[in-house]
């Protein structure tokens, strides 16, 4: 019925909405900001009319969980980066069935997510600032997930990516697309040197990781990317656990998955931390990509949890 048409992985640095800003910082993260504008784009071209962000910055300690409001509007300061995003304006429409629909057949798949329609509860910077620049007039509507989870399992993680896909293209009557908003490597400059770092990465160690990381990505090396992302997202410092890569890989077929990814915005530092946008071409779904996830844990997944 429905269709995934889209899929990507996202930069949301605060530092793009300090770019907008008077000052020496201005206009330096315009690179990042045409990205989101061309992913916008190509989502406007494709019929998408919603648009499901994997939020790194929504912290969540039990279950999986989908933000489905109907309407979002607020002013945002962030209490990480207050300095970078400071009475932030936002407004976008929610989907609520989306939501609904997308936790329903999570738990029909033994994922435990509960989605949370009639709430209060604001969406994290994660979505916020990649809609600031994709979604200006309030074309899309907008569904956000957790995926900055702390006791998790990363299979579990792409199981749920999985089921989501499989939500919307057995009973959604609409076009979807599927953003993984998070860094690579995410290890912040250390206090009292984030000005030295603000367009560097923290080590020349995490900087060829994600390099070699985007290779294996441009040449469709998945099987081998899966694998070693448990390692990866631990010793690589990934932002979220990396959870929200392993969602949007689950969706995209996992280990099975052979597109190639193009890169939109290349490869970033931004306080010491590795950056990109990224389109993932949405290739046809394995019935067998459950399955496939879930044997991934005798090569390390059951092992591999952050608590």
């Amino acid at each position: 019925m429905g269709k995934l048409a889209l899929a990507a992985k996202i930069t949301h640095v605060p530092s793009m909405y300090l770019s907008e800003m008077p000052g020496e910082r201005k206009g330096s993260r315009q690179d990042a900001i045409d990205g989101h504008i061309e992913i916008g784009r190509r989502c406007r071209a494709l019929g998408v009319d919603t648009i499901v962000v994997f939020d790194t910055h929504w912290l969540v300690n039990a279950n999986y969980h989908v933000n489905c409001a109907p309407h979002f509007k607020g002013i945002y300061t962030s209490n990480e980066l207050p300095h970078f995003i400071t009475n932030m304006g936002y407004e976008f429409p929610g989907n609520p069935a989306l939501g609904k629909l997308l936790a329903r057949v999570c738990n029909e798949h033994h994922v435990e997510t509960l989605a949370h329609d009639a709430t209060s509860l604001a969406p994290e910077y994660g979505t916020l600032v990649p809609m600031r620049y994709m979604n200006t007039d309030q074309h899309f509507k907008v569904v956000s997930v957790s995926a900055l989870c702390t006791v998790h399992y990363l299979n579990d993680s792409a199981r749920l990516g999985w089921a989501m896909r499989k939500a919307v293209e057995d009973h959604y009557d609409g076009t979807v697309a599927f953003f993984a908003s998070g860094s690579l490597s995410h290890r912040f400059a250390q206090n009292g040197l984030a000005p030295e770092f603000a367009f560097k990465i923290w080590s020349p160690y995490l900087e060829t990781f994600d390099h070699r990381v985007i290779e294996m990505w441009q040449q469709g090396q998945w099987a081998e990317f899966c694998e070693m992302l448990p390692e990866y997202a631990a010793k690589g410092h990934g932002e979220g656990f990396m959870h929200d890569t392993a969602m949007l890989l689950g969706a995209l077929g996992w280990s099975d998955y052979r597109g190639e990814a193009e890169i939109i915005t290349p490869y970033f530092g931004a306080s010491g931390t590795g950056q990109l946008n990224a389109v993932l071409p949405v290739t046809p779904q394995s019935g067998a990509a459950v399955p496939v996830a879930q044997a991934s844990a005798a090569k390390g997944y059951r092992e591999f949890a952050r608590l």
